[in-house]
C-alpha cells in the first residue's frame, strides 16, 4: 500500500472523472488523502478517502483578482492561488509521508507541491491535453496582437509572482506552461486519442483513458420512471456557465409542446419561478441525474463541457454544442470535426435557428451514427481501472513502495 496526495481545488468537471480513480485506488489497497473545497467532502468521502478543504471563498477571490480578460492574467490568479492553497496543505499533511502525488492539470499549485515535497507526480487532465507548443503558439498571440501597454503591466505581475514563489518554496517556474497545464512525468488524459486534437503530438507519457464514468450523487429527486421509454431531448449548460434564462425560455418556444420529451436542468443560478409557465412536455429541475437521462436520451443540447461531452458520447447521444467559455469552444469543434453534432453560438441564438438545429440532428442518421462510433471508441478506451493500471505501472518504474 502507497499514501497518495490527491490535489484538486477546481469545478465540478474537474473533480468528477476522479471518482472513479480514487475508489478503484482505494480498492487496490491505496490509502488516498483528497484536498478539495467543501461543497465536494461528501462525494469523496463515499469513495473511502480522506478528505481534507481549503477555503473555496479565499481561493476563488485570489484566482480571480489575477484578471480575467487575458490567459496571462488566468495564469497570475493561479499563481496567486498558491498563497491559499500550499500553506493549507503543508499545515495539514505536517509529520505525515506520501509515496506520490496526483493534482489536477489547471488547479491547486500541483506542481509546485510535487516540488516543495519532492514527489512523484501524476498530471491529471480533465480536458484535451496541451502541448508546450501550442501553448507557446497562445502566448505569443497574446505578446503580438494586445497593446504592449496592456501586456506590460501583466507580464511585470507574472515575474513578480513566479520570483516571490521561488523564494518563498525554492520552486522552479520556468514560463507560464508549467503554471497553467502543470506537466508531470505521467499524465492521466480522460478522453481518448481518437477525440484529442493534434493526438500525434503526445508521447507515452500521456495516456488517453478516455471518459471516467461513475455514478455521481444526484442533489435532487428524480423520477426515473416519467422518463422510462421515452427517447427524450435532455437539455443542460453545466454547473457553472448555467445562469441563462433567456435561453431556457427559448428551449420553450422552440420545443414547448411538441411531441418531445424535454428533460432541463437549470442548476441553482436560475430560479425555477422565473422561467414563467413551464409546457407540459418539459421536466424542468436544478439538477438531474445526468448518466442516467442520457441513457434515455436522443438529443443532448449542452454548453460542451468536457464532462458532458464525454457522458453524452459516452451514451452514444448526438450533441447540439452551444459553447459559453474556457476550452468548450475547441471541445464543440472536434464535436463537429467527429460528426456527432453541431455547435451553435448564444449570443446570436434564434428561436429559428434552434429548431432547425434540433429538427437537422434528429432528422439526419450521420449524427446518430457517429456519436455511435465515439461511444463504441470510448467505452474501449478502459476509463478509471485502465488509469490506475497507468498508475501502478508509473509506481513500479519509480519504484514506489511501502
Amino acid at each position: 500500500m502507497a499514501r497518495v496526495l490527491f490535489i484538486n481545488a477546481g469545478s465540478e468537471g474537474h473533480v468528477n472523472p476522479t471518482i472513479g480513480v480514487v475508489k478503484e485506488l482505494i480498492l487496490r489497497g491505496e490509502e488516498v488523502v483528497y484536498f478539495t473545497i467543501e461543497a465536494y467532502r461528501e462525494q469523496m468521502e463515499k469513495t473511502g478517502a480522506v478528505v481534507r478543504t481549503f477555503d473555496d471563498q479565499k481561493f476563488i477571490k485570489a484566482f480571480v483578482s489575477g484578471g480575467r480578460d487575458y490567459l496571462l492574467e488566468r495564469i497570475n490568479g493561479l499563481l496567486l492561488t498558491a498563497d491559499i492553497v500550499i500553506p493549507t496543505v503543508l499545515e495539514q499533511i505536517k509529520g505525515e509521508h506520501f509515496d506520490y502525488i496526483i493534482h489536477d492539470s489547471m488547479f491547486g499549485c500541483g506542481r509546485l507541491l510535487a516540488q516543495i515535497l519532492k514527489l512523484p507526480a501524476i498530471n491529471s487532465c480533465t480536458s484535451f491535453a496541451q502541448t508546450e507548443e501550442s501553448f507557446n503558439h497562445l502566448m505569443q498571440r497574446f505578446f503580438l496582437d494586445v497593446p504592449p501597454e496592456i501586456v506590460q503591466p501583466i507580464n511585470d505581475t507574472f515575474h513578480s509572482l513566479t520570483r516571490r514563489l521561488k523564494e518563498k518554496y525554492d520552486v522552479e517556474i520556468p514560463s507560464p506552461y508549467e503554471v497553467f497545464c502543470n506537466p508531470a512525468p505521467l499524465t492521466l488524459v480522460y478522453t481518448t486519442r481518437d477525440f484529442q486534437p493534434s493526438e500525434e503530438a503526445f508521447d507515452q507519457s500521456y495516456q488517453f483513458v478516455g471518459p471516467s464514468i461513475f455514478s455521481r450523487l444526484t442533489h435532487e429527486d428524480f423520477d426515473l420512471a416519467a422518463i422510462k421509454g421515452k427517447r427524450l431531448i435532455y437539455i443542460s449548460l453545466g454547473t457553472i456557465f448555467n445562469q441563462a434564462l433567456e435561453f431556457y425560455k427559448l428551449c420553450f418556444e422552440v420545443l414547448g409542446n411538441t411531441d418531445h420529451t424535454v428533460v432541463m436542468s437549470v442548476g441553482d443560478r436560475t430560479h425555477i419561478t422565473d422561467l414563467g409557465a413551464i409546457p407540459e412536455n418539459f421536466i424542468v429541475k436544478r439538477y438531474v441525474p445526468q448518466m442516467d437521462v442520457l441513457q434515455s436520451a436522443k438529443l443532448f443540447i449542452t454548453h460542451g463541457g468536457m464532462n458532458s461531452t464525454n457522458e453524452g458520447l459516452y451514451f452514444g447521444v448526438p450533441l447540439i454544442v452551444i459553447p459559453q467559455s474556457a476550452d468548450q469552444p475547441i471541445i464543440a469543434e472536434q464535436v463537429v470535426n467527429r460528426g456527432a453534432g453541431i455547435s451553435l453560438q448564444m449570443k446570436t441564438l434564434t428561436a429559428n435557428q434552434l429548431f432547425e438545429a434540433v429538427e437537422h440532428v434528429l432528422n439526419t442518421p450521420s449524427f446518430e451514427k457517429a456519436a455511435a462510433s465515439m461511444q463504441e471508441s470510448f467505452r474501449k478506451s478502459g476509463g478509471y481501472p485502465y488509469a490506475v493500471d497507468a498508475i501502478f505501472k508509473f509506481k513500479a518504474q519509480h519504484l514506489i513502495h511501502r
